[in-house]
């Protein structure tokens, strides 16, 4: 095996004596917690780019009547790789690229608590979603051409039982999903550890940064959501191989036992997925309406609460599965409990903006876009909660149009935001503002475009997971605007996409504090030093780099 000699005195990192193989080196052998934070969220967007086009050729297929752009069978697997890709390969590595880059930086560490750990979860992960794709060429068997799964993300039994799903194609479906999932854990424990451990002097936890709060809470679901499901992947494997039969029905199984073990996951998987957009934007709409946030006792409150209801609410998906009516009415009470602790976050945030110098720059552009996004989903969401309701919508395409309005509009605004907010930080380079506003407006015109037609499609009868449908049933113009905007989201992306790199190579340089933060993370260079912090700081208060640049201001007492 080859292996790269280096002198004793190696070159310093980024001097041109040092070649391509050395970068590679250094990039694939690192424990910097953000270089790692920076392949999670580069692999999160090549893993959306894959989904997004798989979404292209679903929305073809279904823009017309009769469509014959795919072949059914082609459809279900497209359908289950982009479900399967967009929340567990693009989610979860965003909410683990995030949390690793910026959490030491911001409560003043030199590192994550397990570095080598660190470094374990990205490559597990990133093996994980491998061994997913593998099953193109290896799903029927090493000597027959490859399948995909096509059970759908959620892979109801009994589609995934040997009788009706033949070859390996969801046996890597459950694999890549457990190897995924034990990356995500080893990350969720390094951010825990982190935070308790790892705080610099004065920064006790009523001064943390509400972006570690939020993330704090956020492994903490992912330490509690993520064993369910693998338990339940690993008893699909054995119905599969050792005829467990947990959950094949006509050999005494239960199938409703699945959906039990996967919506214990899956729903707080909706929060663990929608965390990192809260605490985005309670970093960045202060900064840019240069206020304090409102009621921060509340705002650190109300996440540990729908941290706690968010555990309790899962059977929401399953008031079509014929529980009792105490059942139904304890979810549906649960459901609708959640919807405080988010309205008060929703209040917070207009309320800092509220009489604020604010300043319309594409990061807020974006944290405005998801208030207003985020509200209609969780208008639709309190909807869904009423049983009777549910049972007349249920599988239908008003649920996906509520689902993606909660993540595609929800998730990916706020990730838009902070991508755009910590892009100085992380290349040292501004990207270009007329660019971020056109991905922006195109953005926001796409997904509205694209998912508010769903709606109206579920209400007329439009089932989901149907690969056509016949003309005539009034679906028509609601399916032809939805795969119109989903064209326009994707010219969006590729804006996006060509604003990073260029800014990244030819941007102004940004210098270290562009925005004038309050956080730890703008007090170091950009992109910051390996060790982050050549002295670590003393934090006196929730905003310590106000602080630092005005040590002698009377009015400022806030802890």
């Amino acid at each position: 095996m080859a292996s790269i000699d280096y002198p004793l005195e190696r070159p310093k990192v980024g001097t041109k004596d040092w070649g391509f193989a050395e970068h590679m080196y250094d990039w694939v052998a690192t424990v910097d917690h953000k270089k790692l934070g920076i392949m999670y969220i580069v692999s999160a967007l090549l893993f959306l780019v894959i989904a997004g086009i798989m979404a292209l050729v679903i929305r073809t297929q279904l823009a017309l009547p009769n469509g014959h752009v795919v072949a059914p069978d082609t459809y279900n697997r497209l359908f289950t790789m982009h479900g399967t890709t967009m929340v567990f390969l693009l989610g979860m590595p965003l909410v683990a690229g995030f949390s690793n880059y910026l959490v030491p930086l911001m409560i003043g560490a030199r590192d994550m608590a397990f570095p080598r750990l660190n470094a374990f979860g990205f490559w597990i992960f990133l093996f994980g979603g491998f061994l997913l794709y593998f099953s193109y060429l290896g799903g029927s068997g090493l000597y027959g051409a490859g399948s995909a799964p096509d059970v759908g993300w959620f892979a109801y039994a009994p589609l995934t039982e040997k009788p009706f799903s033949l070859g390996h194609s969801t046996d890597y479906w459950a694999l890549g999903i457990i190897v995924s999932g034990i990356g995500t854990i080893a990350s969720a424990i390094n951010v825990i550890a982190t935070t308790f451990s790892l705080r610099c002097p004065g920064m006790t936890l009523s001064r943390m940064p509400m972006f570690v709060w939020v993330m704090l809470i956020d492994s903490w679901l992912i330490l509690v959501a993520f064993p369910p499901l693998t338990a339940a992947q690993i008893m699909l494997l054995l119905d599969r191989y050792l005829g467990a039969n947990f959950f094949y029905t006509q050999r005494g199984g239960s199938a409703v036992l699945w959906q039990h073990l996967f919506w214990i996951f899956g729903h707080p998987e909706v929060y663990i997925l929608i965390f990192p957009a809260f605490a985005i934007l309670s970093e960045v709409i202060p900064i840019f309406s240069r206020k304090p946030i409102f009621g921060r006792p509340a705002m650190v409150g109300a996440v540990v609460a729908i941290g706690f209801i968010s555990l309790g609410v899962w059977a929401h998906h399953m008031f079509a599965v014929g529980m009792t009516s105490y059942a139904n009415s304890f979810f549906a009470a649960s459901t609708m409990l959640v919807g405080i602790p988010t309205g008060i976050k929703i209040f917070n945030w207009t309320a800092t903006m509220y009489g604020g110098k604010v300043n319309l720059k594409t990061p807020m552009l974006f944290c405005c876009g998801f208030l207003l996004q985020f509200l209609i989903a969780g208008l639709t969401g309190i909807m869904l909660a009423i049983a009777p309701f549910d049972w007349q919508l249920h599988d239908s395409y008003f649920v996906v149009g509520h689902f993606h309005f909660t993540l595609a509009e929800g998730l990916v605004f706020g990730i838009f935001a902070g991508l755009y907010y910590w892009f100085p930080k992380i290349t040292g380079r501004m990207y270009n503002e007329k660019l971020g506003k056109w991905h922006f407006w195109l953005f926001v015109i796409g997904v509205n475009l694209t998912f508010i037609p769903m709606h109206f499609a579920g209400i007329l009868g439009m089932p989901r997971r149907i690969y056509t449908y016949q003309a005539g049933r009034g679906w028509e113009f609601w399916q032809f605007s939805a795969t119109i905007g989903a064209y326009i989201q994707a010219i969006a992306v590729a804006i996006y996409v060509w604003n990073v790199v260029h800014s990244a190579i030819k941007g102004e340089p940004a210098g270290d504090d562009p925005w004038d933060g309050w956080t730890l993370e703008w007090a170091t260079t950009s992109p910051p030093p390996e060790y982050n912090f050549e002295k670590l700081p003393v934090v006196r208060s929730s905003r310590p780099l106000w602080d630092l640049k005005h040590p002698h201001d009377p009015d400022w007492k806030y802890e």
